[in-house]
């Protein structure tokens, strides 16, 4: 297959930052996507409603005026969320998830919850409005392997979580381990979760390939290969839990080369190409479009797009380094080749 014609797909988890940072990688997912959900994890965080419409205003402010893209606004959960915060959300048609990161697990983590069990009002008012949990799967516990924090996420959070809220939509957030696939797809259909270009292409060797590779380096961290080959063959089995979710992370090359670098993998610039890379290393194209452009918009209730996107197998050299507002960042494989172009 050397051309692809798909529905415009949409990104279920996605990074946008704000101001001149945002309005410069912007037009990166607008080229490729339709909708995405934007990560609510600024400073300071997103973490009430009218946080979220401001910030969905600016967003749309930075579009050129043809543009159709719809941003797809989540809340920050926090110790303090408010369950009426939640009806408020629901009501307002422009927020779609909540986002829940365990305090310190990753960027702009820092507000995040430090125990589940205080927010178990807010739960049970997203169970009834039905708006989705999107979890950041990982403990914080400093006694915890870093490869192995989603493991114990799963086993200590996510299994008692689900066990106590039946009805509450879950979207597990970048999955990296077998663990997580097996979890997932015993779970009912409440419960789905993303899956990165990066983490279907990589395993953890890339982060040590003739030194350290800094711009590798994301959370949940790259694992072993047999957790990837796990990756790949639920993207492929035409699961509708298992969708398209890039994690698109910008972080500036001076915050990424220092002595504690930032966790974040920035692929926005190619990411439905490196999708596709993925799918056709593994002779799934025929199933890309369900990944990217269904399964998704399907778990979270909304219509399928109706503008569709070309790809060709062209490949092209990505730039070195991308404008992030007035810094520079170093994209998912700079002065490499991507293996299809967008026509």
């Amino acid at each position: 297959m050397t051309t692809l014609i798909l529905t415009k797909p949409d990104d279920m988890h996605l990074h946008l930052r704000d101001g001149d940072a945002m309005r410069s990688i912007l037009p990166h997912t607008v080229r490729r996507f339709a909708r995405a959900i934007v990560m609510p994890n600024l400073r300071p965080p997103i973490a009430t409603t009218a946080q979220a419409i401001a910030y969905r205003e600016r967003i749309l402010s930075a579009l050129p005026p043809e543009s159709a893209f719809e941003p797809l606004m989540t809340l920050y959960l926090t110790d303090n969320t408010a369950p009426a915060e939640i009806v408020r959300a629901r009501e307002s048609g422009v927020v779609h998830a909540v986002k829940y990161y365990p305090a310190g697990a990753t960027t702009n983590s820092d507000s995040g919850v430090t125990d589940i069990a205080r927010c178990h009002g807010v739960l049970e008012a997203m169970e009834r409005t039905g708006l989705p949990l999107l979890v950041h799967g990982e403990v914080t516990a400093a006694e915890v392997d870093v490869f192995d924090r989603e493991r114990v996420f799963i086993d200590q959070v996510l299994v008692p979580l689900v066990a106590r809220f039946t009805r509450l939509k879950v979207v597990v957030e970048h999955i990296t381990t077998r663990e997580a696939v097996r979890f997932v797809t015993a779970m009912p259909a409440n419960v789905a979760a993303t899956i990165t270009a990066h983490h279907l292409l990589l395993n953890r060797n890339a982060l040590f390939s003739a030194g350290v590779r800094p711009h590798h380096y994301c959370l949940p961290i790259l694992k072993r290969e047999v957790h990837r080959v796990a990756l790949v063959e639920a993207a492929l089995s035409g699961n509708p839990k298992f969708f398209l979710g890039t994690d698109s992370a910008p972080h500036s090359r001076a915050a990424k080369e220092c002595v504690c670098g930032c966790a974040g993998v920035y692929t926005a610039h190619a990411a439905i190409e490196l999708y596709a890379e993925a799918f056709g290393a593994n002779d799934g194209l025929d199933r890309l479009e369900a990944f990217a452009s269904a399964y998704g918009a399907h778990f979270y209730g909304l219509a399928r797009n109706r503008d569709s996107l070309s790809l060709e197998r062209r490949s092209w050299q990505v730039p070195e380094e991308l404008e992030l507002g007035s810094e520079r960042l170093v994209p998912f494989r700079a002065g490499e080749s991507v293996a299809w172009s967008i026509v």
